[in-house]
């Protein structure tokens, strides 16, 4: 047959895209103005940013939007590869740490139920890519610890930016995924005001900020896993490599199986 297919895969004659899960977040209602009515009060949504499955959809992959209803020992039997995205602060209860007084909120249901999910997708290898919150969330399943306020968070926290905005270089070690990713450094966007403190087991920094900040990471005979401290899914009108490299590893992956 002579068929090509980029990141996708071949069951009886059809496509079939890798099938991502794409973590997310619960709020209640009341925290979304147009929600904040009296008969929505006790109501909870799930929220979720489109720029992940918009990227994920551009790099070939069918997304799926994962609630905390999700129980992740189950849903990783059924992915291809996961997102852990961005968003609160992680609780430096999780690492043994008191809270440091420009903590954000915290969201710690979140933080258990992402946790787990992580775990539960390092025991099948399942390719995961870990975005800024996500980054954290695995070093701290690894054992390591988060800056919870970096002191230079004027140069990493550029919220005054368009999100679009590449304020930094982050220089990438030769012959890592990183490397492999992206061929050498990489400008990015910086919207972060914690970073990766002491790695956690396993855990190799394989890009930093100018000033030495964490910015991407990897594990020790683990190249399905890759995590960065910027935001990939903000930063392309066609797809950022980081997303390309995630649906080439769950097609590996599904590969590999049959």
């Amino acid at each position: 047959m002579n068929q090509r297919v980029v990141n996708q895969r071949i069951v009886d004659q059809r496509v079939v895209k890798p099938l991502i899960g794409i973590s997310g977040r619960r709020w209640p209602a009341e925290t979304i103005p147009l929600l904040d009515y009296t008969a929505m009060h006790g109501e909870e949504v799930d929220v979720h940013l489109s720029e992940y499955p918009k990227a994920l959809q551009k790099a070939g992959a069918l997304p799926v939007q994962l609630t905390p209803n999700t129980v992740p020992i189950e849903i990783v039997q059924r992915l291809d590869g996961l997102v852990m995205t961005g968003g609160a602060d992680p609780d430096p209860d999780l690492y043994g740490e008191q809270r440091h007084p420009r903590l954000g909120t915290v969201e710690r249901g979140r933080d258990d139920w992402e946790l787990a999910l992580i775990r539960a997708a390092l025991a099948v290898r399942l390719p995961m890519l870990c975005v800024c919150r996500g980054a954290q969330l695995l070093n701290i399943a690894l054992g390591g610890t988060l800056v919870q306020h970096l002191d230079q968070a004027s140069v990493h926290q550029r919220v005054d930016l368009p999100r679009i905005d590449r304020c930094h270089t982050v220089r990438v070690s030769p012959g890592t995924i990183a490397d492999q990713i992206y061929g050498g450094d990489v400008p990015t966007n910086s919207l972060h005001h914690q970073a990766v403190g002491r790695v956690g087991e396993g855990v190799v920094v394989t890009g930093v900020a100018e000033d030495g900040v964490v910015e991407a990471f990897e594990l020790t005979g683990r190249p399905e896993v890759f995590a960065v401290q910027w935001h990939p899914e903000m930063l392309s009108d066609t797809v950022d490599p980081a997303f390309t490299w995630l649906v080439s590893e769950a097609v590996t992956r599904i590969s590999s199986s049959w």
